[in-house]
């Protein structure tokens, strides 16, 4: 911790003998000046944490010295200690309004002195650190905002590329907010933390990104795919994590684009991952996504009753879905 510094602003050298012989072992950091104009170039150039000023001297009085040092915003708070040799309740009534602290009297007494200035620097590093625990805490809060805004402007982006991912299927219009509203029930059900919940829904709401890849003709064909249109089809997947991965707020969330059409028994795609290899946002997701792609009209075939998708769910167990997640999926919407 460096040495307290104290300023003192008097016109007799003898004081500043005093006050050397006083302090020396007291280990401060001791500044003179002789008069008041250059005891306010040196407050204002070495920002001491106290100032010992002296009320009567030539020129420029410790009123009128007391008053430009608090006239200045980087000065306004550091405690100013007065000598006079007066007891005059006038002259300090005066001096508490240019702006003092507190008063020592001539003769100076060594005792006294010391417990001021202790005490004084104590309160003062207190209040310095209370000062900087309050600028500290609004920087905080203003990063916290700028976060803030961040992080919605990159939801609203997402939520952008999924609206015009929509947009261009007309036939799944709406899929990715449904799949996405229900992931995040399943999700919170299954006791997932927030900041998961958080890749979970971006993850969703992106998980067809790679079909902005796949040919105009093979996406809206209203037939069966060929076994060639298939394999084209069929690097959506990959498509996806190509155009993410280096978008680094993404990658947490590049999960359920790249894996939503793996199978719990392994016979998905593209790597033909099994179980617990999945990763959990994806076996939560594609549950979702089987369910919406079921009840809704696609373009090789009209939608299906909600009691068929759930039958087939069902006989998807442990085969193309995780049996955990079907169980939680049957405990929230099995009545539908």
């Amino acid at each position: 911790m460096p040495q307290p510094c104290i300023l003192v602003i008097d016109d007799e050298p003898a004081v500043f003998e005093s006050l050397e012989a006083l302090l020396a072992a007291e280990g401060y950091n001791l500044q003179f000046a002789r008069n008041g104009s250059e005891g306010v170039s040196l407050a204002t150039s070495l920002f001491p944490d106290v100032i010992l000023l002296d009320l009567m001297m030539p020129g420029m009085d410790g009123f009128e010295v007391c008053h430009l040092l608090r006239s200045q915003d980087r000065l306004a708070e550091v405690p100013i200690l007065m000598i006079t040799a007066f007891d005059d309740r006038e002259m300090k009534l005066k001096g508490l309004n240019a702006g003092a602290d507190d008063f020592l009297s001539k003769p100076i007494d060594r005792l006294e002195l010391r417990a001021r200035l202790r005490t004084i620097i104590r309160l003062d590093r207190y209040r310095k650190l209370n000062l900087e625990r309050a600028r500290l805490e609004s920087a905080l809060k203003a990063l916290e905002t700028s976060h803030g805004k961040l992080q919605q402007a990159y939801d609203e982006t997402i939520y952008g590329w999924s609206r015009a991912m929509d947009l261009r299927d007309r036939e799944t219009e709406g899929h990715s907010q449904r799949v996405t509203e229900m992931s995040l029930e399943l999700a919170q059900e299954m006791g997932v933390d927030e900041a998961a919940q958080v890749n979970i829904r971006r993850g969703s709401l992106l998980h067809d990104m790679g079909k902005l890849g796949i040919p105009d003709a093979i996406l809206h064909k209203p037939d069966v795919l060929t076994p060639e249109e298939w394999e084209i089809m069929k690097k959506h997947p990959t498509y996806a994590y190509e155009m993410l991965k280096d978008i680094e707020y993404l990658r947490p969330a590049i999960e359920i684009p790249y894996c939503h059409h793996e199978k719990w028994n392994g016979t998905g795609y593209p790597r033909g991952l099994k179980g617990d290899e999945i990763p959990q946002s994806a076996r939560i997701f594609m549950i979702a996504d089987v369910w919406d792609a079921i009840i809704s009209n696609r373009p090789y075939r009209p939608a299906r009753s909600k009691e068929y998708a759930l039958h087939y769910i069902k006989s998807q167990v442990g085969l193309h879905l995780d049996p955990e997640v079907v169980q939680v999926f049957l405990r929230l919407f099995g009545s539908i």
